[in-house]
């Protein structure tokens, strides 16, 4: 019973300690936005879309895969994630909507949202976890750390038939 509790308690820290970084104050984004996701992992490749809507006073990020099946849904609310739908939880997914919002804040809002963050030039990171590297605002590589990477850049409004 006692190794019971002793292990739960473990766990309970654990899932505290990966828990991914979120701003202190809610930047404001340029929404809604389609963004092509390209994960990069050794020798592997995957092509997802990601979309980002205001929902209220919440934050929508709805992962698909290229057929536009759910992968992950999530909203931000208050400063907490919430399951959005029925998926089952995906914490690959919630790392990486907590990694964007990173990489999507304003430069002018970073140090107010994520007072440990460090920028210079085209390139921002959060130690150990993030570092974006800019081409442009919507193109970006984003790496984490001991994981995947991704190219992030932005889906034309413009759809070619």
């Amino acid at each position: 019973m006692i190794r019971a509790l002793l292990l739960g308690c473990l766990l309970l820290l654990g899932a505290c300690a990966s828990r991914a970084p979120l701003p202190e104050h809610t930047p404001s984004l340029p929404l809604p936005l389609q963004l092509h996701v390209q994960r990069q992992l050794q020798d592997q490749s995957q092509d997802w879309l990601l979309v980002v809507q205001a929902e209220g006073q919440a934050l929508r990020w709805s992962l698909m895969d290229p057929l536009g099946i759910p992968l992950a849904r999530q909203r931000l609310v208050a400063g907490q994630w919430q399951a959005d739908g029925l998926l089952p939880p995906n914490p690959q997914a919630r790392e990486l909507f907590a990694a964007l919002l990173f990489a999507l804040t304003p430069g002018e809002q970073l140090s107010d949202s994520y007072p440990n963050a460090h920028q210079q030039g085209s390139q921002r990171r959060l130690e150990p976890r993030w570092q974006v590297d800019y081409r442009q605002a919507l193109d970006f590589t984003l790496e984490l750390t001991d994981g995947p990477r991704y190219h992030i850049t932005a889906l034309s409004a413009e759809a070619t038939p």
